[in-house]
């Protein structure tokens, strides 16, 4: 019986992880464990930890990772401190950990730390901002690479990372995306009281390297999507060092006008369904270059947040501009096809994860890494 320990702290690693552990509690020979924390346990943000429960796993922990001084290093010290304490309880072979949160660097360093293998989900991949040096410090802390695509299984290669540890699964969230069993759009707006007929989603998160100029982009873009004509559904951001201010902004500007719906968080399922029927998705989420092409949505990409994350030419990258913003929102609404994405996958990453973990050669990874020398 192999024990596997999944980490997680936001909404969006939730969506990607929640297929795998999926198949993973109904394959016999493993136990299954969640160690939910982070934007889960804050009731600010929809307090998702019920979305997890919901869905019945067998081994919930929670923890509170959350300081009064609200910085991101005092949050990665006291997550490391719970989940150690947790990991010496249950002793798991496997923790997985994704993306490029400091839960998931904090999942990294107890693992390698405490000689247990670690499984990084979508690590070898590019972005702005500091999510990058944490996604490629976690990819050099772990030992098994689950990558979305062969470009990123390069990257990890580059930086020293040996193949045999590298398996391409494509990005999980596909799996959930393909799906023919998402909520009807009607019942979505029905349960979170969308009145619109037509909408945009706005999905903004604070740019950690950027915090000085945030105010300023801010000013921008309640000003533009002010003038603009559109309904907009508004997701709160994610929880990282400016997001206070952000959800401030949208409450005190945005609320009182009857075109924008403000939401603090979806479920992924929902908020699918939500991203296939809108006109366009604007902000800085992932959701913008990974989802909405899926779908053939329309994605405004502002700022550096998600720099090079994909070569997809149909995606608009523009910088805090009103002038260029309206322009985008006007030619975003025109009838664009996209060719449907199969940059992260094609749905199966569920059943290649499982193959993987149910074959010898992963666990016998050796614990003890070292550079590989191109």
């Amino acid at each position: 019986m192999k024990k596997v320990l999944f980490l997680t702290g936001t909404r969006a690693d939730f969506g990607k992880v929640k297929p795998l552990i999926q198949i993973l509690e109904q394959e016999p020979g493993f136990e299954v464990f969640l160690f939910v924390t982070g934007m889960h346990m804050q009731y600010e943000y929809g307090l998702t930890l019920l979305e997890i429960e919901r869905c019945n796993f067998s081994n919930i922990h929670t923890f509170q990772n959350q300081t009064k001084e609200t910085t991101m290093d005092l949050s990665l010290a006291k997550t490391i401190e719970g989940l150690s304490q947790y990991a010496t309880q249950i002793h798991p072979d496997l923790i997985v950990v994704h993306g490029d949160r400091i839960e998931t660097l904090a999942g990294a360093i107890v693992g390698s730390l405490n000689n247990i293998l670690v499984a990084h989900i979508e690590g070898g991949e590019i972005s702005g901002t500091i999510d990058e040096l944490l996604r490629h410090s976690v990819s050099k802390l772990c030992h098994i690479h689950f990558v979305a695509n062969q470009e990123a299984g390069n990257r990890l290669i580059q930086m020293g990372e040996i193949e045999e540890s590298i398996f391409e699964i494509g990005s999980p969230d596909i799996d959930v995306m393909a799906s023919e069993k998402l909520p009807d759009i009607q019942t979505v707006k029905d349960y979170y009281e969308i009145e619109f007929g037509e909408y945009a989603i706005l999905l903004f998160h604070p740019v950690t390297t950027e915090i000085e100029e945030l105010q300023n982009q801010l000013d921008v873009l309640m000003d533009t999507l002010q003038e603009s004509d559109k309904n907009f559904v508004v997701i709160y951001p994610n929880n990282d060092l400016g997001s206070s201010k952000i959800i401030s902004q949208y409450n005190r500007i945005l609320k009182p006008d009857h075109r924008f719906r403000i939401i603090p968080s979806l479920r992924f399922e929902y908020f699918l369904s939500l991203l296939k029927n809108c006109e366009f998705i604007i902000g800085n989420s992932s959701a913008g270059v990974r989802e909405a092409p899926f779908y053939n949505i329309p994605a405004i990409n502002l700022g550096s947040r998600q720099n090079n994350r994909s070569k997809n030419s149909e995606i608009i990258n523009i910088d805090y501009s009103k002038k260029e913003i309206l322009k985008a929102i006007s030619s975003a609404t025109k009838s664009v096809a996209f060719d449907a994405s199969i940059e992260f996958g094609k749905g199966d990453s569920a059943v290649l994860f499982l193959n993987t973990l149910k074959s010898k050669q992963i666990w016998d990874l050796n614990h003890q890494k070292q550079f590989k020398e191109i």
